[in-house]
């Protein structure tokens, strides 16, 4: 195993997490003002509420199908029966669905970004950056299905989920972890943390501020144009 594979596997995750959370902490202090996703709605709506949909969903499911996929631990979903080939494939139909949704729909977003001179105009720099890395990622999380389908046994779902419960719960021998899986696994893992690097310096940290405690609300407040008395 190279250097550079343990620098990438075994201590670049605690570099992104590290800027991912001090990074967005110091620029909500500091430049509250940006804090928003910055929308374009006004300049074009063509395409924007389709492709904004389906991005949305596909990638809020695929984040809480990654998540608990990889660091939920085998002792648990074998307490309900699932075995290590049925949870693989599992993940393998849910993310050929949710990937598929989210690819569509953020193709969808770049494309109106970028054939439209105005919209085009008013986009920063990291704008398409953080677009143009999320359109490659899906890819190459789509990508990684045929090779599952492959090894349907589930060892390198395993070894993944092992990587990623090491790098949370500061174990040695993440980078061990997956030094045999396959290279698109390894460069959908690099690309993931660099997403996950440029995170506070771009639109996604608007995540943070997701108004999801609207759906625990007991009432709404209306307001009308029209006066009483």
């Amino acid at each position: 195993m190279s250097y550079l594979h343990t620098l990438l596997f075994g201590y670049a995750p605690y570099v992104a997490l590290t800027v991912f959370l001090a990074g967005s902490l110091i620029r909500f202090d500091r430049e509250q003002y940006t804090w928003r996703s910055g929308s374009s709605q006004m300049l074009r709506k063509q395409s924007l509420q389709l492709g904004s949909n389906l991005f949305h969903v596909g990638i809020l499911l695929l984040f809480m199908g990654h998540f608990f996929g990889l660091l939920t631990p085998p002792e648990v979903y074998h307490a309900f029966g699932l075995s290590v080939g049925a949870k693989q494939w599992l993940a393998i139909i849910a993310g050929s669905v949710f990937g598929t949704v989210c690819f569509i729909g953020l193709t969808l977003l770049l494309h109106r970004r970028l054939t439209d001179a105005r919209i085009r105009k008013t986009s920063s720099p990291m704008d398409l950056v953080i677009l143009g890395v999320l359109w490659v990622q899906l890819v190459l999380g789509l990508a990684t299905i045929p090779a599952s389908i492959a090894h349907s046994d589930g060892g390198t779902m395993l070894a993944l989920a092992d990587w990623a419960q090491r790098i949370v719960t500061f174990r040695a021998g993440a980078a061990e972890a997956v030094a045999d899986v396959g290279l698109v696994y390894k460069l959908h893992l690099v690309l993931g943390m660099v997403m996950v690097l440029l995170f506070p310096f771009s639109r996604l940290v608007h995540i943070w501020s997701a108004p999801v405690w609207y759906l625990g609300r007991r009432y709404q407040v209306v307001r009308t144009r029209f006066r009483h008395g």
